[in-house]
């Protein structure tokens, strides 16, 4: 599954008065606790050594420092009898910032959430907006197409 880069950074960056963009946390998946001899048995492992070599389908390979370093938290907190959760975290975007990534005015970027046509958050009552819901209307969109025809009639 490929992963698409949203390039929205530069651009919020030019206005310093903009608010930065928040988190949400998308989908998680939780992990039980492990049996009591496999925790302390991982416990030990983990006690007697720095070295982590991740095995997959018979091939080794050697983690970068910020996957070494999630996946020893993971073990430590599995060591320790924890449930484990994982996330990922998605960027959330205000209407003015959503705006501006699809090159858009902020009032159509409205209508267009109002409509059903960008799907909308809520913290509150202020509406969020995920970059891949932008990128998603930016890439069904024709290119030439007016904006007054992406909005529903009536």
């Amino acid at each position: 599954m490929a992963t698409k880069f949203y390039a929205f950074s530069a651009f919020l960056r030019q206005d310093e008065h903009m608010a930065s963009p928040t988190s949400a946390l998308g989908r998680v998946r939780t992990f039980e606790a492990l049996d009591a001899k496999t925790t302390e048995r991982l416990h030990r492992a983990l006690a007697e050594s720095e070295d982590t070599t991740v095995f997959v389908n018979g091939t080794a390979l050697q983690l970068p420092k910020d996957a070494h370093d999630a996946l020893l938290e993971v073990l430590n907190r599995f060591a320790a009898g924890e449930s484990v959760s994982i996330g990922t975290t998605e960027l959330l975007l205000n209407t003015s910032q959503a705006a501006q990534m699809a090159g858009i005015s902020n009032s159509y970027l409205r209508k267009l959430a109002d409509a059903g046509i960008i799907p909308v958050e809520y913290r509150g009552t202020h509406r969020r907006i995920r970059p891949s819901a932008i990128q998603a209307w930016l890439d069904q969109r024709p290119a030439k197409e007016s904006e007054a025809k992406d909005l529903p009639t009536g």
